[in-house]
């Protein structure tokens, strides 16, 4: 057997490939040399242990090929034999390692028989919550083999959400051991062999937009590209003054203030129920939530449409903000279809919780939400986000634009809070703020005044 030249670690790549935690991420800007690592990390495992079995998934069979069968074939050469027809390499230990594919959820439904003691997940922010969830359920077995899921990341994609809670604010529900999860950072300026072989490749990291160069140069998980409310800001620095910021402190809401309730009704997917109080210059506060999700994102409370109304009138008579008020809503369209039965309106009816319908224009909608969320010259928004409204501040800066409708966003991600602000910010339109325009000098020599009605 030739012997195998894995190459040095980068001092990142050296505690990723050491580390023994139940699930390790490594990710942040691009270029860091994140796959390989992956591979190298799946050559030690196969040759430390034995029959050990080792699986890595990306999103397409191509990247696979490119990224890791190709190199991986050269690297090992005779050290293990590749066998096509099932996309894996054997080792002579015994060990193997699998190569699966996950273009769309229904590709996992081939793999639940699978059990693997290693799961490697390449570019893992690619993968939805619940095809994570399912590929973790292939790591099992009664052997003495570790039991590790190994992840790859970039900010951005639609995985955004769950990989930055788990490995970046480390939030977890009651049945994950914050213990069991670690994440390394990894930099472009990390990877030697590419700093040396392309040195210019940092360069044009360093030449893109500003929000992107956070998001791949820096490796910064609160921006990334795509991101359809690019503008939404949440600061707690100035949550006092309110000055760029689009979350703030709650505050007792003036009795003579409108309620407006805006309503999108979910059952498997969640229900966002919106009350918002609208100031003497129309600007808007989202003062308190109904949200119907499990701890799970996007996963829907399946509450009966009853049972969705009685609490929703139950608040709207208890609670000192909205207790006594007139309170006009505004809901989804859809809730008064009574094609396939009782019309969803019917049962707000019973609860006295009365809606009009929403104007359910998507880009003309959307507009209107950005029309609210543009600062003006003072850093004042026309909307603004307490921070008891969890949903909210959570869903709406992880949404992206659609790859079909550039206007619009993307439909299948969390956007049930969206589509209820959108209900809102439709039945009370305001007009775009205009563009500030440079001040001219008074002494005008090059006659630039005659170019003051544009914006530049």
């Amino acid at each position: 057997m030739k012997t195998i030249a894995l190459g040095t670690p980068s001092d990142r790549q050296r505690l990723f490939l050491l580390d023994t935690h139940r699930y390790i991420a490594f990710g942040g800007a691009r270029g860091g040399g994140k796959s390989w690592a992956v591979r190298v990390k799946a050559v030690l495992l196969a040759f430390r242990y034995p029959g050990i079995k080792i699986m890595i998934v990306r999103r397409t069979y191509p990247e696979l090929r490119s990224n890791h069968i190709n190199p991986l074939r050269t690297l090992l050469g005779d050290a293990a034999v590749y066998k096509d027809s099932t996309k894996e390499f054997t080792f002579p230990t015994g060990s193997v390692i699998l190569f699966r594919h996950c273009s769309n959820s229904s590709d996992i439904d081939k793999y639940q028989g699978t059990e693997v003691d290693v799961l490697f997940l390449d570019e893992a922010t690619q993968l939805t919550e619940e095809e994570y969830e399912r590929f973790k359920a292939c790591v099992r077995g009664v052997n003495p083999f570790p039991k590790r899921i190994y992840l790859t990341c970039n900010p951005g994609g639609v995985g955004h959400s769950f990989v930055k809670r788990l490995f970046v604010d480390r939030v977890y529900k009651e049945n994950e051991n914050p213990d069991d999860y670690v994440f390394y950072k990894s930099l472009v300026t990390d990877n030697k062999a590419l700093m040396e072989s392309d040195p210019e490749y940092i360069k044009q990291l360093e030449s893109l937009p500003p929000k992107l160069k956070k998001a791949w140069l820096m490796g910064d998980w609160n921006i990334f590209d795509g991101q359809f409310f690019e503008e939404f800001r949440d600061d707690p620095a100035h949550y006092s003054d309110r000055r760029f910021t689009h979350v703030i402190e709650p505050f007792e809401v003036p009795r003579e203030w409108k309620i407006i309730r805006s309503f999108d009704f979910g059952f498997r997917k969640p229900f966002s129920c919106d009350w918002w109080a609208v100031d003497g210059d129309g600007r808007a506060y989202l003062i308190l939530q109904l949200y119907g999700c499990t701890d799970t994102p996007n996963e829907g409370l399946k509450w009966h449409p009853d049972r969705i109304f009685s609490e929703i009138a139950r608040m709207e008579r208890e609670h000192r903000w909205l207790r006594g008020k007139t309170i006009d809503g505004v809901a989804d369209p859809s809730i008064w279809d009574a094609s396939r039965g009782e019309a969803i309106i019917e049962s707000a009816d019973r609860h006295l919780v009365y809606f009009s319908k929403g104007d359910n224009k998507r880009i003309p909608g959307w507009m209107q939400c950005h029309y609210r969320l543009a600062f003006d010259s003072e850093g004042l928004p026309m909307v603004y986000f307490f921070n008891t409204c969890k949903a909210a501040i959570r869903t709406l800066p992880l949404l992206q634009y659609s790859s079909v409708n550039p206007e619009d966003l993307n439909t299948e991600e969390e956007d049930h809070f969206a589509d209820s602000f959108r209900y809102f910010a439709m039945s009370r339109p305001i007009a775009p703020k205009p563009q500030r325009e440079k001040e001219l000098l008074g002494d005008d020599p090059l006659d630039l005044h005659r170019y003051k009605k544009f914006t530049y």
